[in-house]
């Protein structure tokens, strides 16, 4: 009888400290956004956390750490007079908590999103929107995976270096549907090396060499451009949204840290 009283309230004991591992655990991963990185990207501007014009997706344990799925859906469609014009990525707890800022204009239809980051430790990701009047809401969710940053580079890298730079789009359709958001993804070749990364062959870390600006185009007119650091995926992805208004030209230009530019243009067909 006893033996059954002490199983009971250690499993009570133990329910206990898991909790309150848990709350300690949400404590420190807002203390990193309270103490720093909110005023080290924001400043002192106001962000409401209780209205996000968007929502965050993400993974709650991650199968890959360097292959994170992550989207953000706007709440509302993009009109010349209200709209989101930045969406910015914040992983709290990565060597650059920075991850990404995307830019978007009324051309876009929506300010919708999908990549997929490197989380480099349990952290919260934060998405921080910005509308045309310059008020700005966040969401975040939590993310159990660690190691993302530094997982070693693949035995082929040669083969990944010599393709570097090549691009398509993939359209959700076969025709695109004139003044009416369509949603593309963009696919772009690049071993987006992060500088922790061992090279599997030399046994050397790698230096950094990853995209850090992405720009989108429809006929001459920007979609969505993007500010990206070393969190960015190998071989990494955008889906996004444009509204075309006639027959016309998507073209995607890359850049990435070491300067090296590359351009690709698709044909788009209502």
């Amino acid at each position: 009888m006893k033996t059954k009283i002490y199983i009971k309230s250690f499993c009570f004991l133990l329910a206990g400290l898991m909790l309150a591992n848990m709350a300690l655990a949400a404590g420190e991963d807002d203390a990193a956004w309270n103490n720093v990185l909110k005023k080290k990207y924001f400043g002192d501007r106001s962000i409401d956390e209780s209205a996000a014009s968007i929502e965050l997706t993400a993974p709650y344990r991650a199968e890959d750490p360097a292959l994170v799925p992550i989207s953000v859906i706007a709440k509302k469609p993009q009109s010349p007079t209200d709209y989101i014009k930045t969406i910015t990525l914040i992983i709290d707890n990565n060597p650059v908590p920075f991850a990404a800022a995307f830019h978007f204009t009324p051309e876009s239809g929506k300010a919708d999103i999908a990549t997929r980051l490197r989380f480099n430790a349990y952290t919260n990701i934060r998405a921080i929107a910005e509308t045309n009047d310059g008020k700005l809401s966040m969401v975040k969710a939590f993310v159990k995976a660690s190691g993302g940053c530094s997982a070693p580079i693949g035995a082929d890298l040669e083969a990944a270096m010599a393709r570097m730079g090549k691009m398509k789009f993939k359209l959700e359709g076969d025709k695109v549907s004139l003044n009416q958001p369509n949603q593309t993804q963009l696919l772009v070749s690049h071993p987006s090396i992060s500088g922790m990364q061992m090279d599997q062959i030399s046994r050397q870390i790698k230096p950094a060499h990853f995209v850090n600006q992405v720009k989108v185009s429809f006929n001459g007119k920007p979609v969505m451009s993007a500010e990206t650091d070393i969190a960015l995926s190998t071989d990494p992805n955008f889906r996004f949204y444009f509204v075309p208004d006639k027959a016309g030209e998507l073209k995607a230009e890359v850049k990435d840290n070491q300067g090296k530019e590359f351009s690709y243009t698709q044909t788009v067909s209502p």
